[in-house]
């Protein structure tokens, strides 16, 4: 009977500490939420946000450079396109999400 009872004595002690455990869980996840937000989706969030203002601010005659590596200089800008001029008698018309870089700074500087 010493064994039963100190066996039934130990039960709420451990049942206490699981529940101790399972807060500590919680706080764990959340932490690791926090920093997954902190270094991954915060500077992509702030990354497309740059690039959509890149877009909508595209005016004739930036210096762009498409996803696919194509330079050109902007000829027209629409609401969803944009006609390049690639070479002296070469236009591409693009979709908007289709640019990716502004390089008429970078070239002033060189």
């Amino acid at each position: 009977m010493n064994i039963l009872t100190l066996l039934q004595a130990a039960a709420p002690a451990q049942g206490a500490a699981a529940g101790g455990s399972s807060w500590s869980m919680w706080i764990m996840l959340a932490l690791i939420f926090v920093v997954m937000w902190l270094f991954m989706i915060r500077p992509q969030r702030k990354q497309q946000k740059e690039l959509q203002e890149f877009r909508n601010g595209l005016k004739k005659g930036d210096k762009i450079v498409t996803v696919g590596g194509i330079y050109g200089e902007i000829v027209e800008v629409d609401e969803k396109t944009a006609l390049i001029k690639v070479d002296a008698d070469v236009k591409l018309r693009v979709d908007k999400n289709g640019l990716v870089k502004d390089y008429s700074q970078q070239q002033q500087q060189q």
